[in-house]
């Protein structure tokens, strides 16, 4: 039942992963639900579990999935950045926007200035 259960979060994991890196698109509310249910479930199963009498199976199903979720971490840490530069872009782009000359034009209108009426 444990290896069953780490193997339904690795396939969570593994397919958040290659469509983060697909760039595909994602339902991130039912990914978020599989993660949840999941995590919980494992949380169920090794309450009472002792971590020295852990088959060679089950820690191989452990590691593998550790690995998983340290790529995994890094490709959403990367897409985390890259939203981040996205919304530092836009904040400029919005600064600027604002001051964009609109109410300065009015005042160079006059002769040389380029602007005609």
């Amino acid at each position: 039942m444990l290896i069953a259960a780490l193997k339904r979060l690795e396939e969570t994991v593994e397919a958040e992963t290659e469509a983060l890196v697909a760039r595909a698109p994602l339902d991130h509310a039912e990914l978020n639900r599989a993660k949840s249910r999941s995590l919980l479930e494992l949380t169920r199963l090794t309450r009472d579990l002792d971590a020295a009498s852990l088959d060679a199976a089950t820690a191989i199903h452990l590691a593998r999935l550790r690995d998983k979720l340290a790529r995994n971490q890094e490709v959403v840490a990367l897409h985390l950045r890259a939203v981040e530069e996205i919304g530092e872009t836009l904040a400029a782009a919005a600064l600027s926007q604002e001051s964009d000359g609109t109410y300065t034009a009015r005042l160079g209108s006059g002769p040389g200035s380029g602007f005609s009426a």
